[in-house]
């Protein structure tokens, strides 16, 4: 006779082994890097898929070397970042964007702009005298950064002005001027040839870049108002480069020194 009792505990036993043995098999398994390997593989023009893609390319590249090699322009001398407080190349920078920007925020906005605050760095080279092309401009400016305007009352502008002593560069500037005082300190300032007001708004234009605290110019953070006027400053420059048959940059003083 058979005895069922015993016969049903290994039964039981052999299922939770089985249940137990599927747990483990369907358990995440957990991997380690233990080393990677890896080999140069060389591209050259005698690779014939390399060959193949470079006549694809070919004439989309001339295409656009013809476009950025066009001559829009002239410099009857060069316009270059030199200088302690303002450069010839700040002037003329932040001059075009004032006025290109200005034109489109009076029509969309009926307002005007005050001030135009870009940054040194910003300017990756100069303007040669002879030929200019739009690819001076994408070389002055390889970044993608655009206009937007903001907002700012007279304290933030009092907020510029020593932000600029405190750093020491020439920023590019239009509209605000003033005077470096003995003990550091701004003097004089002036938004357009008149007194500064604290409670006052002032709209200033600049990039994307700075107003979101780039350069650490956190006063930008503290506007009221923004506009995004969708204009890149590099196409502010062909556009100016296209406007105009000569370029010239200003070079009046907006910054001065106390000796």
């Amino acid at each position: 006779m058979v005895k069922l009792k015993n016969y049903n505990v290994v039964l039981k036993l052999f299922v939770l082994l089985l249940t137990f043995t599927s747990l483990i098999s369907c358990a995440e398994k957990k991997y380690h890097i233990t080393r990677i390997e890896g080999k140069e593989i060389a591209v050259t023009d005698k690779n014939s898929e390399v060959a193949e893609i470079e006549n694809f390319i070919k004439p989309y590249r001339d295409n656009i070397d013809k476009d950025l090699s066009l001559v829009l322009a002239k410099a009857p001398e060069t316009i270059d970042k030199s200088g302690e407080w303002q450069t010839p190349m700040g002037n003329f920078l932040s001059d075009i964007t004032f006025d290109k920007s200005n034109r489109i925020f009076q029509l969309r906005e009926k307002k005007s702009i005050d001030i135009c605050l870009l940054n040194h760095g910003g300017i990756r080279t100069i303007i040669s005298k002879g030929d200019v092309t739009a690819r001076n401009a994408f070389e002055i400016m390889p970044f993608e950064n655009s206009a937007i305007v903001v907002g700012l009352k007279g304290e933030q502008i009092l907020e510029i002005a020593n932000y600029i002593i405190s750093e020491k560069k020439p920023h590019p500037l239009k509209g605000l001027t003033f005077t470096i005082g003995k003990d550091n300190q701004p003097k004089n300032i002036a938004v357009n040839g008149k007194a500064l007001e604290n409670d006052k708004i002032y709209y200033v234009v600049t990039s994307d870049y700075l107003v979101n605290g780039g350069d650490n110019m956190l006063f930008f953070k503290k506007s009221i108002e923004k506009y995004d006027l969708d204009y890149k400053l590099r196409n502010i420059i062909i556009d100016y480069f296209k406007a105009n048959q000569t370029i010239i940059a200003n070079k009046d003083i907006r910054i001065n020194k106390e000796l």
